[in-house]
């Protein structure tokens, strides 16, 4: 399997230099995260400086009265179930730092067979953002099909996106398009960042649809026998892909301090379906 030194990679042993860690666990954690050891070395040779960098982060997403604002679930209470509106969602797991938190039950067995039917004709190789244009682009390192619904275009995507938008307290018009990925035995998404990168030149283009993205919800439409898992490098976190259930995780700032890289683990048996919500600043237009 070819990987290449992505600039996500470059950006993740920056934050872990200045943070203080040795070349050796930057290397390490790598290697375990599933780099192979020649392209995580190349990585480290062309990126480490010495002495480590000192990072400038950006300042987060703020309201007028300057408190942080972003989608997020209210979890103050501990609760063990959420009221989406049209159906309880339990929560499974959650993480402060990053900001990650495993949910059950958010989408019915129904919803998920729906959405797989709907996406099933449409299905095309998976693009990614082309930082350089604010254009897409075809990316080696995500070997998923795809296609992309708009908002409230079937019966099912509307229902699932005002749960949504109950259950993480921002507004419908904030969401992009809900896109459904299709995954065989050997696809992936290598680790990454969904924000966009605010040194890149194609970067201005795309904020005008909506501006930054500030969160993500990964939804499990299938279960894959073996692999196909969400993985969290910085956190040592990989989200088991269980019918129904959901991650969703948020990002204050486009920054690796966020601690958001993430990926989905290489299919070994079986196939995964999932759907993603990603939610901006402003009305995604």
């Amino acid at each position: 399997m070819n990987q290449s030194v992505t600039i996500e990679l470059r950006q993740w042993i920056v934050e872990h230099a200045a943070a203080g860690f040795s070349r050796e666990a930057v290397m390490a954690s790598m290697v375990a995260s599933g780099w192979q050891e020649a392209v995580a070395r190349k990585a480290l040779e062309t990126t480490w400086k010495d002495p480590a960098p000192v990072l400038t982060q950006p300042a987060p997403a703020v309201r007028r009265d300057g408190v942080r604002h972003l989608p997020d679930l209210d979890l103050s209470l501990s609760p063990r179930q959420i009221d989406a509106g049209d159906r309880m969602v339990d929560v499974i797991a959650s993480l402060n730092q990053p900001r990650v938190v495993v949910l059950g039950n958010l989408l019915s067995a129904d919803e998920c067979d729906a959405l797989i039917e709907s996406a099933r004709p449409q299905l095309a190789r998976s693009l990614t953002v082309a930082t350089k244009t604010g254009g897409e682009e075809l990316n080696p390192d995500r070997t998923s099909s795809g296609t992309f619904f708009a908002r409230g275009q079937t019966p099912e995507v509307a229902r699932i996106e005002a749960r949504i938008a109950r259950l993480l307290h921002w507004p419908i018009e904030n969401g992009e398009g809900l896109q459904v990925l299709h995954y065989t035995p050997g696809a992936e998404y290598k680790p990454h960042y969904d924000y966009f990168d605010p040194d890149e030149p194609g970067t201005p283009t795309i904020l005008k649809r909506g501006g930054q993205r500030l969160a993500t919800l990964v939804m499990y439409l299938s279960e894959p026998a073996r692999g196909g898992g969400t993985t969290f490098p910085d956190a040592g976190l990989e989200v088991a892909p269980v019918r129904g259930n959901a991650v969703f995780f948020n990002y204050d700032r486009p920054h690796p301090s966020t601690r958001t890289l993430h990926g989905g683990a290489p299919v070994i048996e079986g196939e995964k379906w999932v759907a993603t919500k990603w939610l901006r600043e402003r009305e995604f237009t």
